[in-house]
């Protein structure tokens, strides 16, 4: 059984608690979201997890909180541990078998590359399998699949499946659950059948859509909204009736019962328009790319910063603060920098990750649509970034960097002095601030 983590409320139980209130019998998958919570919070709850003898965790950023701060009315602003860091700090405490998930219902060009060069970095930070966001779009799934089987990734896939009533699909399309395609055509399908009084079929096309995964090489699928033991038995009972068919069998089967002409009825409509990179935005990124190499990366460049931040001198506040505005007031209007203290911008095509509403720097959450922000007043920094990194050659560096995530203790202070002091006492400069050494 999985338990998932604040889904309905911000004050959901928390699925370690909850986990208590069933036999150790019963294996369980247990939920971390990252949303409003620190490097900190997840370290606790892995000795929790470890105390309780759990093993098998999901490990999600998380959609937007329901409470989320933006920082601007006086409030701290929200933030949200990127289930990559939690990946990597999983992976370090060992003993867990790690779950990440995986969005592949994405039909905009640059937020579907984001995606999987996110997946990438999953895998990389030491993801045991993976489970794919809810969704009914074969093609989608097959993408997931074949992407695995290309790159010769041996870690399982499962895929979430949910026996789709019309109820459920209007409270999808109504409350905007993040990342989940519903198109007009499946609703048109949903509301005829309820007509016509066909509600099993419900429970028929999920029986399907989980033998067509099995087919696909699918490990096994994570099965939600399918709590009742009557729903269960009719789920199996259609698996069992429809087990012998071949995948051909039932493709054209799950294709007749949704109406499905073209490939465009689990899609979403499509803007007209191609996006590509602005001119602005390449010669941008060439800018700041050379200023970053000439600032940061030249042995000129260091052998200053090594001379200037190693002095007295900056531990004084005033100085302290002076380089610390120096910074921001350089930095803010051209990029949005808000001062985190360790300045990732080399490693994200100079598009600040504080521009994310989330702070994300690894790459997307799962909640965009057609590279619109989850919080809809913005496009995805990490679509600009795919696009970009398409344009300027520079791919790699979204789909092999693992960006660590940012200590509080180092928030509101200049990166500067930071970068300088990592140059002069090497990577360990990061660990002592991270652990408080």
């Amino acid at each position: 059984m999985t338990l998932a983590d604040r889904v309905h409320s911000d004050h959901d139980i928390a699925p370690l608690e909850a986990s208590q209130h069933y036999p150790d019998s019963v294996d369980k998958v247990l939920h971390f979201s990252g949303k409003g919570r620190d490097i900190q919070d997840f370290d606790v709850f892995l000795q929790q997890a470890k105390s309780a003898n759990i093993q098998n965790l999901l490990l999600l950023t998380g959609d937007k909180l329901k409470e989320h701060h933006h920082g601007r009315d006086g409030a701290p602003r929200t933030r949200y541990l990127e289930s990559v860091n939690a990946v990597m700090a999983a992976k370090q405490h060992g003993g867990f078998q790690i779950g990440v998930a995986f969005n592949p219902f994405k039909y905009a060009e640059a937020e579907r590359d984001a995606q999987y060069l996110k997946l990438h970095k999953k895998i990389k930070a030491g993801a045991d399998f993976i489970i794919t966001q809810l969704g009914y779009d074969i093609e989608a799934l097959k993408q997931a699949k074949s992407f695995l089987t290309h790159h010769h990734y041996p870690q399982k896939i499962l895929a979430c499946v949910m026996p789709l009533s019309l109820e459920r699909a209007r409270f999808m399309v109504k409350h905007k659950v993040a990342g989940i395609v519903i198109t007009p055509h499946m609703l048109k399908v949903l509301e005829n059948e309820k007509l016509a009084g066909f509600t099993d079929r419900v429970y028929l096309r999920c029986a399907l859509q989980i033998l067509i995964c099995k087919y696909l090489g699918f490990a096994g699928i994570h099965l939600s909204a399918c709590h009742k033991p009557e729903e269960q038995i009719l789920l199996e009972s259609y698996v069992e009736e429809y087990r012998h068919l071949e995948l051909d069998a039932l493709e054209l089967l799950w294709n007749s019962l949704w109406q499905v002409k073209t490939s465009k009825a689990f899609m979403p409509e499509l803007p007209y328009f191609s996006r590509q990179p602005t001119s602005s935005q390449i010669i941008k990124y060439q800018h700041l790319h050379l200023m970053h190499d000439a600032l940061f990366e030249s042995k000129i460049a260091k052998g200053i910063g090594k001379f200037i931040f190693k002095a007295n001198f900056w531990d004084k506040s005033a100085a302290a603060n002076a380089l610390l505005k120096t910074e921001f007031v350089s930095k803010h209007g051209v990029l949005g920098c808000e001062s985190c203290g360790q300045c990732r911008l080399g490693d994200t095509l100079y598009i600040c990750p504080e521009t994310c509403p989330k702070g994300l720097a690894n790459g997307p959450c799962g909640g965009t649509t057609l590279d619109r922000c989850e919080f809809g007043d913005r496009e995805c920094i990490h679509s600009v970034k795919a696009r970009l990194a398409k344009a300027v050659e520079q791919t790699q560096v979204l789909k092999e960097k693992l960006i660590p995530t940012v200590p509080i203790e180092v928030r509101g202070t200049s990166s500067w002095n930071q970068f300088v002091e990592k140059l002069v006492f090497g990577d360990r400069s990061l660990s002592f601030i991270i652990h408080g050494i």
